[in-house]
C-alpha cells in the first residue's frame, strides 16, 4: 500500500469525512483471491480524483514530493543487483525477488481488508516492511564500503613510489596504536575509564599521527609552517619553513646544546613547549637515564607540533608527498618519525611501526635518508604481514636490488616458509611458497655465508661438526668480508635474531645449510660469482646507512662502525646532516672574545658563560673617555654578577638532634 493511501486513511480517521475505498480502488472486487491481487500488483491512482475530506490538502502535496524522492522499483533492483553480485555473486537473485513478492503479496491482502480496527492497524503493519528495508539498505551500504577498502588494499601496487595503503580511512586507523591493542586484548581493556575522560576534555585539534594530551601545555602556533614547492608528475613536494621567531628560538638552542646542560634546554622548553628541535634532543636525554615514558612522550609532542602545520593539501596517506631531507626544516619531522616507530616497536605495536616506516619511505622513496628498507623487514615479519614483504620484494628488486641486501635476502624466504605453514591457504599456494623459499634461502647463504655463525650464535643453536668446521661457513667469512657488509650483516643479525629461534625454522634451515655446502664442494658458479660481488660491492656505506645505525643504537652494528663516524659529534635533533644541504637561514655569528683576557675574567666565565668583564671588543681609535666608561660597566658587571652567585649559594644545616636525652614521657 503507497504512503498516499495511509496518509488518507488516516484523515478518514480523525473524524473527517474521506473517500471510500472504492475511491481509493481498495475496494476489493467479485472474483478477486489472493492470486489474482499477486499477479495484478497494487491498481494504478485515477489521475484526476478527489481531494475531498482530506484534513490537510499540504499533506497529499508532501506525499508526491515524498514519493518522487524514492527510487523506482527496478533501479533499486538494479542497485541491490549490483551489491550483491560484487558480494556474493548472483545466486541471491531469486531470493530476493521472491522476498519481494512476499511483500507485494503482504500488502495486497492488508489492503483488502476492512473494518475500523484493520484501519489502526494498517499504518503499522505496513511500516514495517519499509523498516525492514531501510535497515537492509544500511547493511549494504557498509558492506559495500567494506569491500571497497578490500578490493583497494587486495589491488595496491608498489612501484617506484611506495604507497602508504589506499584509503585514508584506512591507512590512518592504523597510525594508531589503541587499534592495534584492541585487536589483541579488547577495547574494553584498552579504553577503561577513558572515555569518561574524553566527555570531560577540553576541545583539542584532531590528528592522526599522535593524541594530545591533557597534560601538554596549551598549543599555540609555534613559527612553523609548511609550503608547497611544485608538483611534477603528480607527486607534490612540500617543505617546512621557520618563521623569523622560530628562528630566534632555534639560535637560543643551538646556544644551550652548546653547554652540554640538560637543564637549559629544560629551561628552554618552559619557554616554548613546541619547540621541535628541543624536544627531541630532550628525548634523548631522558632515554639514556632511562626515563621510557617521558622520552616517548616528547617525541609525540613533537610530531603534534609538526602536524599542526601541515600543509592544508598535504596527506599522509596518498603516497605522493615529499620532503626532502636535504633541507633541515624537514629532518625534525623524519627522526620524530622514526623514534616514535621504535617506542612503538618496543612497546608492541609492529603493525602500527609498520605503518610509520611505510609512511617515512613514501616521503622519500628515491633517497631514503633514514635507510628504512634496512627495517621495514624486520617490522613486517613482526606484524606477520607477510605477503607484503614478498610483494615489496617482487616490485622493487628490478630497479633496488633488494637481494643484494643482507636482510632482504634472508626475510624474504623467511617470510615464504611462514605463508607455506598456514593451514588455510590452498595447497598449491602452500608448495609454491616453500619451493621460493628454499630457493632463496640458498641464495642467501651462498652470497652472505658470514651471517649464518652469528645468528646460530644469538640462537643459542650449537651447528654440527661438518658445518661448524668448514671454512665456508667459518671465522675466515667473517674476517674476508668488507667492513660495511660487516655493519650491514651486524645489524640484521642483532635485530632479527629473535625471529630465527623457532624450532621449526631452524629445522627447516638445516637441510639448505648442508645442501649450500655440496654447492661449495661441487663449485657451483653461483658460489664463484657471489664471491666476486662481495669483493667488488660493499667496499663503503653510504651516509644513510650509518645514519640509520646511529638511530637504531644496535650494539652489534656501532661497534662496527668507522672512525670518521665515530670521532665527530653526533646530536640526536640532527644525526650525521647530508654534505648537499640545502640551508634557508644561518645562525649569526657570536661576538668573539678578546684574546688579552686576564686569569680572572677567564675564571668568571667559566663559572659564568654569558660574563664578559671588557664587555664589545675595543677597536682602535676609541678615546680615553670611551674606554674607561666601558671599563666602569665591565666593573659593574663584575660585580652583579659576585652578588648573584653568592645570592644562590646555599649551605645546609647539620641535622639537630631535638631530643637529646633519648626517648622520655611525652607527659
Amino acid at each position: 500500500m503507497s504512503r498516499r493511501a495511509l496518509r488518507r486513511l488516516r484523515g478518514e480517521q480523525r473524524g473527517q469525512e474521506g473517500p471510500g475505498l472504492g475511491q481509493l480502488g481498495l475496494e476489493p472486487q467479485p472474483g478477486d483471491g489472493p492470486e489474482r491481487a499477486r499477479q495484478a500488483g497494487p491498481p494504478p491512482a485515477p489521475a484526476n480524483r478527489s481531494r475531498a475530506g482530506v484534513s490537510n490538502r499540504f499533506e497529499l502535496i508532501l506525499a508526491e514530493e515524498e514519493s518522487e524522492d524514492e527510487p523506482p522499483a527496478g533501479e533499486e533492483r538494479v542497485d541491490t543487483r549490483l551489491s550483491e553480485r560484487d558480494t556474493a555473486g548472483g545466486n541471491k537473485e531469486g531470493t530476493r525477488d521472491s522476498n519481494k513478492e512476499g511483500a507485494a503479496s503482504e500488502e495486497m491482502d492488508n489492503g483488502q481488508e476492512e473494518g475500523p480496527e484493520q484501519l489502526d492497524r494498517t499504518p503499522v503493519s505496513n511500516n514495517k516492511p519499509r523498516k525492514k528495508k531501510k535497515k537492509r539498505k544500511a547493511k549494504k551500504t557498509s558492506a559495500g564500503d567494506t569491500l571497497v577498502c578490500l578490493t583497494l588494499r587486495e589491488t595496491q601496487v608498489w612501484h617506484v613510489e611506495l604507497c602508504l595503503t589506499h584509503g585514508a580511512l584506512l591507512s590512518s586507523r592504523n597510525l594508531n596504536p589503541e587499534n592495534e591493542w584492541k585487536r589483541y586484548f579488547g577495547a574494553h581493556a584498552v579504553l577503561g575509564d577513558q572515555r569518561m575522560r574524553q566527555r570531560q576534555r577540553q576541545y583539542v585539534r584532531s590528528t592522526w599521527l599522535t593524541a594530545p594530551k591533557n597534560t601538554w601545555p596549551r598549543y599555540s602556533k609555534t613559527g612553523i609552517t609548511m609550503r608547497l614547492l611544485d608538483t611534477q608528475g603528480g607527486v607534490q613536494h612540500f617543505t617546512f619553513e621557520h618563521h623569523r621567531e622560530y628562528q630566534q628560538v632555534q639560535y637560543k638552542f643551538l646556544d644551550t646544546v652548546e653547554s652540554i646542560d640538560p637543564n637549559n634546554i629544560v629551561l628552554l622548553l618552559q619557554m616554548n613547549p613546541y619547540h621541535v628541535d628541543s624536544l627531541l634532543q630532550l628525548s634523548d636525554v631522558c632515554r639514556m637515564q632511562d626515563d621510557q615514558e617521558m622520552a616517548r612522550d616528547l617525541i609525540e609532542r613533537a610530531l603534534y607540533s609538526l602536524e599542526c602545520a601541515f600543509h592544508p593539501v598535504f596527506s599522509l596517506t596518498s603516497g605522493t608527498c615529499r620532503l626532502d631531507y636535504r633541507r633541515p626544516e624537514n629532518r625534525a619531522f623524519f627522526l620524530a618519525l622514526f623514534k616514535h616507530l621504535m617506542f612503538l616497536e618496543k612497546r608492541g605495536c609492529p603493525r602500527t611501526a609498520l605503518e610509520f616506516c611505510k609512511l617515512i619511505l613514501s616521503l622519500d622513496p628515491e633517497n631514503d635518508p633514514l635507510c628504512v628498507l634496512l627495517l621495514i623487514d624486520f617490522l613486517s615479519l613482526r606484524a606477520r604481514e607477510y605477503t607484503f614483504l614478498t610483494r615489496l620484494f617482487q616490485e622493487w628488486e628490478s630497479h633496488r636490488n633488494l637481494s643484494q641486501l643482507p636482510n632482504f635476502a634472508f626475510s624474504v624466504p623467511l617470510a615464504y616458509f611462514f605463508l607455506s605453514q598456514q593451514e588455510e591457504r590452498p595447497e598449491l599456494e602452500r608448495s609454491q611458497a616453500q619451493e621460493r623459499a628454499a630457493r632463496l634461502i640458498q641464495l642467501a647463504l651462498v652470497m652472505f655465508p658470514s651471517v649464518l655463525m652469528p645468528l646460530l650464535d644469538h640462537c643459542s643453536v650449537q651447528p654440527d661438526a661438518r658445518v661448524a668446521s668448514h671454512p665456508f661457513f667459518g671465522l675466515n667469512a667473517q674476517v674476508s668480508q668488507s667492513p660495511a657488509l660487516n655493519q650491514l650483516t651486524s645489524l640484521y643479525v642483532g635485530r632479527t635474531h629473535a625471529l630465527w629461534k623457532d624450532p621449526a625454522v631452524m629445522a627447516w634451515l638445516e637441510p639448505h645449510v648442508h645442501e649450500v655446502l655440496r654447492m661449495v664442494e661441487a663449485q657451483h658458479p653461483l658460489v664463484q660469482e657471489a664471491e666476486h660481488k662481495r669483493k667488488i660491492r660493499y667496499q663503503s656505506a653510504p651516509r644513510n646507512i650509518y645514519r640509520h645505525i646511529i638511530l637504531s643504537e644496535m650494539k652489534e652494528a656501532m661497534a662496527a662502525l668507522p672512525l670518521e663516524v665515530t670521532s665527530q659529534p653526533v646530536m640526536g635533533f640532527d644525526p650525521l646532516p647530508p654534505l648537499d644541504s640545502i640551508v634557508s637561514y644561518t645562525r649569526p655569528e657570536r661576538t668573539s672574545h678578546p684574546s688579552n683576557e686576564s686569569t680572572l675574567s677567564l675564571f668568571f666565565r667559566s663559572l659564568l658563560p654569558n660574563f664578559n668583564l671588557q664587555g664589545d671588543i675595543w677597536h682602535e681609535g676609541d678615546d680615553e673617555a670611551g674606554a674607561g666608561q666601558d671599563l666602569n660597566q665591565g666593573v659593574n658587571r663584575l660585580m652583579a654578577a659576585m652578588r648573584d652567585m653568592l645570592a644562590n649559594i646555599q649551605f645546609q644545616e647539620p641535622p639537630r638532634d631535638d631530643n637529646p636525652e633519648g626517648d622520655g614521657d611525652w607527659n
